[in-house]
């Protein structure tokens, strides 16, 4: 074969591996800004810092939340549907029931869209998280008070308490909270009227 002709051939053949490199960086490039653009779509949904600070929650729980909340946001747009809500809770610890989890929607599904946000799930979190640490103390309290562990204190200990302890209630202020609480008129208060006499001392 002439040198010449052979020359045009193999320049040919250069061109075409030139054509596949030059496909191969769009595809490459189109790859890589598609995947940054995720990265910046997710971290602008998922900012840990900023959620943090806005609901009152450490970044070790927005953390713990955000990759629950992922883990069910299949299409990665920051939001979960509210079928999903419940598995997503329960994956964190938490068990609402089926009327708790409406109650929690309505609440927090601030655009009526039938759908949680990141943010909408955040709020609900640190509620559900708040409330039970609300929870714990006032169970620690009525222990304090319970001296046998029977599940009750008097009310005549209950009414030291209450006009001795933090904001200092008069003696007919006590009696009106006693009488509301104390539902079975025996004397005595149970943990849930314990919780029904502080709760509505606030």
């Amino acid at each position: 074969m002439p040198k010449n002709i052979e020359n045009n051939n193999n320049n040919n053949n250069n061109n075409d591996d030139d054509d596949i490199d030059d496909t191969d960086d769009i595809v490459g490039g189109d790859r890589y800004n598609s995947e940054y653009s995720r990265i910046r779509r997710l971290t602008a949904q998922y900012d840990i810092r900023t959620f943090s600070s806005e609901f009152g929650l450490n970044e070790d729980q927005v953390s713990e939340f955000k990759e629950a909340f992922m883990l069910f946001d299949k299409d990665e747009d920051g939001k979960v549907t509210v079928a999903e809500l419940g598995v997503v809770m329960r994956s964190l610890g938490q068990r609402p029931t089926e009327t708790e989890l409406r109650d929690m929607v309505n609440e927090v599904d601030q655009d009526g869209n039938g759908t949680i946000e990141f943010n909408e799930f955040l709020q609900l979190m640190s509620k559900k998280l708040k409330g039970a640490a609300g929870e714990d103390e006032l169970k620690e309290a009525f222990k304090v008070f319970d001296k046998n562990n029977d599940g009750r204190i008097s009310s005549i200990e209950l009414r030291h308490v209450m006009t001795h302890l933090g904001e200092k209630l008069s003696e007919e202020e006590v009696d009106d909270m006693i009488k509301e609480a104390d539902l079975n008129g025996d004397g005595v208060v149970d943990y849930k009227e314990f919780v029904t006499i502080l709760t509505s001392k606030k």
